[in-house]
């Protein structure tokens, strides 16, 4: 760009002098030597940070409301600190916004567990690999779903004894491992949602763990997987105006990290949430937040990934939040203008 030369009439002669000897080098400067314009980054979006690991097959899942997934390799999404912008990640119309976030290994076969209790196996490896910031296609392709119906979770095949799903008032239901191995029939149905609503979430158990259940307006409740009958329990007693918002394994030496909708979150250990001795009870407050959007077991050496109702994305350590045994508030995890948090979890080994 030509940039119009100011008045410098009245500047001392030697002054100007230097001015005119510095043009002409300048000008006589080869182009591909000259310092290229600083250009200022898009608003609201950090530049992609530099990557914070070797290329791994491990890659992000990212799923929408509408339906549309993608997957892309971890790598690409570098370290930043808590609370940074994010970079954008899913391209999705205007009228549809994320809703699931998972690790898994393009080796595996994802397990998708359906709003109506169905489920589906399908290789993570058919999923069309992209960049960080691309369009999905329809999960439809390998998960049929019916009017209304929404894939509530992507979980890695074979990973433990039981699948735990929690529907949005709060029931749960076990189901062993090998009724969701390679036998399955696609779409076998393992919830009624007569019974407690929709399926919100599943997390697989060891068999002898304890389940965490959490809602919308932060409160929680845990209590051993074995108390859970062989047709389902209530997990935690709801108010009419609350609902459950996702289920996790732990145990004494667990953490949780909850995720509000306003981006601030908390790691909750487990030594100081008391289990109930049976499912069914109240929840106790784990999180001060006008609306929970989200958790996930962590350890303190896992990244967590968290991603915005615009589609931006994150990546830090989970060292980054200090864990508290008692109920906070939470910190700020990602910056959000006119956005929220929806979804988070953890970048996996």
């Amino acid at each position: 760009m030509n940039l119009e030369r100011p008045d410098l009439t009245g500047v001392d002669p030697d002054v100007l002098a230097y001015i005119e000897a510095l043009e002409a080098a300048l000008e006589a400067a080869p182009a591909s030597t000259r310092r290229p314009r600083a250009v200022a980054p898009a608003p609201d979006v950090e530049e992609p940070p530099e990557l914070s690991e070797p290329p791994t097959t491990r890659n992000v899942i990212t799923l929408s409301h509408g339906g549309m997934i993608k997957r892309t390799p971890r790598h690409l999404y570098g370290r930043q600190r808590r609370s940074g912008m994010g970079i954008f990640d899913l391209e999705l119309p205007d009228d549809d916004s994320p809703t699931l976030l998972c690790v898994l290994d393009e080796a595996q076969m994802a397990l998708a567990l359906t709003s109506e209790g169905r489920a589906f196996r399908f290789p993570v490896a058919e999923l069309p690999q992209t960049a960080v910031r691309a369009r999905g296609q329809s999960i439809t392709r390998w998960v049929p779903l019916r009017p209304e119906e929404r894939v509530v979770a992507l979980l890695p095949d074979q990973d433990g004894a039981q699948v735990a799903l929690v529907s949005e008032r709060g029931q749960v239901q076990r189901v062993r491992a090998s009724f969701v191995g390679s036998h399955m029939i696609p779409g076998m149905r393992f919830h009624d949602v007569k019974n407690g609503g929709p399926v919100i979430g599943a997390c697989w158990t060891s068999g002898k763990d304890d389940l965490f259940i959490a809602t919308q307006q932060g409160l929680a409740a845990r209590f051993p997987e074995e108390r859970v009958h062989d047709s389902g329990s209530l997990g935690i007693r709801l108010e009419r105006n609350d609902a459950a918002v996702g289920i996790a394994a732990v145990n004494d030496a667990s953490l949780i990290f909850l995720l509000g909708a306003d981006g601030k979150g908390a790691l909750r250990a487990m030594e100081g949430f008391a289990a109930n001795k049976m499912p069914g009870a109240g929840g106790k407050v784990a999180l001060k937040t006008e609306r929970l959007a989200g958790l996930t077991a962590v350890t303190s050496t896992d990244d967590l990934l968290i991603i915005s109702g615009l589609s931006k994305i994150i990546r830090f350590q989970a060292v980054e939040v200090p864990p508290k045994t008692g109920v906070v508030q939470g910190v700020a995890c990602i910056s959000l203008r006119s956005d929220e948090a929806v979804a988070v979890t953890t970048a996996g080994v």
